[in-house]
């Protein structure tokens, strides 16, 4: 095999201890929402500079809750912030290892390509009468390409 990128051994135990730490965040979490793409789009958008207007407008709705709407609720105002000031870092930190995973995924993925185009150009070349010309031609239907046929273009004739 001429790339390696990584190699990782992942034994029964370990993704089944894996899953359990999974679903344990997952009930853990169980309070999170899923939005759909409208809502997502809807809603208004917080970066850094808007955090900074969020944490002002808190301690200035804190400071004077007289001059507030009777039914502004300072209260869910602030539960949402600390609400958020809990869940940055273990957001931060799952982004993290889910980029890890990905990039992993990418690696292996990319390993057994390398390796498979190996094999196959190996019994293209030299496996002719070796028992082999299945093998090869299962291989081979990985890059068999579609003719793009063209709206007005009349079919071959079928023979």
């Amino acid at each position: 095999m001429t790339q390696n990128r990584i190699s990782l051994t992942l034994g029964a135990e370990t993704v089944e201890r894996i899953l359990a730490s999974i679903t344990a965040l997952e009930a853990d979490l169980q309070s999170l929402i899923a939005l759909t793409n409208d809502e997502r789009r809807d809603l208004f958008k917080m970066g850094a500079k808007s955090q900074a207007f969020c944490t002002t407008a808190l301690a200035v709705a804190e400071q004077h809750p007289g001059i507030m709407p009777r039914d502004f609720d300072i209260a869910a105002f602030r539960q949402d912030q600390m609400a958020l000031d809990a869940l940055r870092p273990c957001s931060l930190r799952l982004a993290q290892l889910h980029q890890r995973v990905t990039d992993t995924e990418l690696a292996l993925g990319s390993d057994l390509m390398a390796a498979s185009l190996e094999v196959y150009a190996v019994i293209k070349a030299a496996g002719k009468d070796k028992g082999v010309d299945d093998a090869r031609d299962a291989l081979a239907a990985r890059f068999v390409r579609r003719r793009a046929v063209s709206p007005g273009t009349p079919n071959p004739p079928e023979i």
